[in-house]
């Protein structure tokens, strides 16, 4: 009987996959966030903010998303502030790669299945090295962090005090580099729109959090093996892995893209751009630019914005930062690989192409999986949403794009959700964070696996 439910147990362990630990631990996450937030202490007037509010918070911290029902800034005592950074500095690492940081320190064995969740996590295709690639994930975040602070405590420090500047500089720190969102200010950086220092700091920690750890990795090994084999730049750029190529060509393009964009369609608008300088009209696009693709914080009033800028938000919105990254979205590498293949497609190559390498064809079936699955969750929600509040169309369809690309932008609904409007927030915002295809793995049962080496009859349809 003993060894039979010993047999059990070992069994129910082995059928947990990676997938469902994260899911799991991420909901514990949200959880005890919830309780700690609802505490009358987390509140500076002493009441509790009611469970479903203080669940909607800690969802929205947890998932480095910036969505809040109430102001941040008024609402939270400084036990709050603290939880809630606390629950942003998890969601934006992830909880397995804190506590894998937690067992090195204390020199605890990693064991197999923990470096499965960590590959899954970190969406890493080799399980080799998991474990000093979390070290230097941890370590370049802290101090990517620190130095962030640093340079916003010039600013804050005069303005607020000793103590509170420091908070502040740490709080935004962190908040801009996890692509969080979260302010104290009270009104997102609206106050800073024409700060050189702020604007800079902060889009320079919103671009590395969302250029994803790999890419980070990749690149100093590069420079490194540059010095080291004296290498010019070009040979150096050349030997750059195929990932960090599309992410850093991607990524410059869409920053100037919006950059232009932004600027020309906002620049006689009088609510947002109107009445600045040319150079804080130049300033200000650029950090809209940088921010909207899945950042959050703001420096002009997007409900002023006019249409096509709220669309073209949504679209930044919907591709977000990079993999193994704390940004959100279908990521940018994904849409890379769809916009490469159609352009094979109309050319009539039957091959994937970049940077003289073939892409895979499994890795674009899941890029299209990706996308494909992504906005049928935010057509589902979008019409959740639309049947449940009263609210504007394009408000409603910022809201639902914004939870799922966990960017925190608003035009204002948030506040204003019914109860069921914030649980479908909620749960966007949890899918958006572990992505799409993470919670169908976790989610589905595990069949039986067919024989890959029979190939079935082809049979051609008709496209397009």
């Amino acid at each position: 009987m003993i060894y039979y439910l010993g047999n059990l147990r070992s069994r129910i362990r082995f059928q947990i996959r990676p997938t469902q630990i994260l899911v799991l631990g991420f909901l514990v996450i949200i959880i005890l966030g919830a309780f700690l937030l609802n505490l009358p202490v987390a509140s500076k007037e002493g009441h509790s903010i009611g469970f479903l509010d203080a669940l909607f918070t800690s969802t929205s911290a947890v998932c480095v998303t910036g969505l809040v029902v109430v102001n941040t800034f008024e609402h939270w005592s400084m036990f709050g502030k603290t939880i809630i950074l606390i629950l942003i500095q998890i969601g934006g690492l992830g909880f397995m790669t804190l506590t894998t940081a937690f067992f090195i320190i204390m020199g605890r064995r990693i064991t197999l299945k923990e470096r499965l969740v960590i590959q899954e996590a970190l969406n890493q295709y080799n399980l080799s090295g998991m474990v000093k690639l979390v070290r230097s994930v941890v370590i370049g975040t802290f101090l990517v962090e620190s130095i962030g602070a640093l340079f916003l405590a010039f600013r804050f420090v005069p303005e607020y005090g000793v103590a509170t500047g420091l908070f502040y500089s740490i709080f935004h720190s962190i908040s801009a580099f996890c692509n969080a969102g979260f302010d104290i200010i009270g009104s997102s950086l609206t106050p800073y729109y024409n700060d050189f220092l702020v604007n800079i700091t902060v889009m320079a920690l919103i671009i590395l959090g969302g250029l994803g750890f790999t890419v980070w990795i990749n690149i100093l090994q590069n420079n490194k093996r540059r010095r080291e084999r004296g290498l010019t730049f070009r040979e150096s750029v050349y030997k750059l892995s195929l990932h960090t190529k599309l992410v850093l060509v991607i990524s410059i393009s869409l920053i100037l893209i919006g950059w232009g964009f932004f600027f020309i369609a906002e620049f006689g608008n009088p609510s947002t751009l109107g009445d600045m300088s040319l150079y804080e009209k130049l300033i200000a696009s650029l950090f809209q630019s940088v921010t909207t693709r899945t950042a959050g914080f703001n420096s002009m009033d997007l409900a002023e914005m006019n249409d096509a800028s709220k669309f073209v938000t949504i679209l930044f919105m919907f591709i977000g930062g990079s993999p193994a990254g704390t940004a959100g979205g279908v990521k940018t590498v994904t849409i890379g690989i769809i916009l490469l293949t159609i352009i094979s497609t109309v050319r009539g190559k039957e091959r994937t192409e970049a940077f003289n390498r073939t892409i895979p064809e499994g890795v674009i079936r899941k890029a299209i999986a990706v996308v494909v699955i992504s906005l049928g969750v935010v057509v589902l929600v979008t019409t959740l949403l639309s049947l449940s509040e009263n609210a504007e169309f394009m408000d409603v369809f910022f809201e639902a794009m914004s939870a799922f690309g966990t960017v925190g932008l608003s035009l204002g609904l948030t506040s204003e959700l019914t109860s069921f409007g914030k649980l479908v927030v909620m749960v966007t915002m949890f899918i958006g964070r572990l992505g799409p295809i993470t919670m169908a793995l976790a989610f589905t049962m595990r069949g039986r696996r067919a024989n890959n080496n029979i190939k079935k009859p082809e049979e051609r349809v008709m496209v397009g």
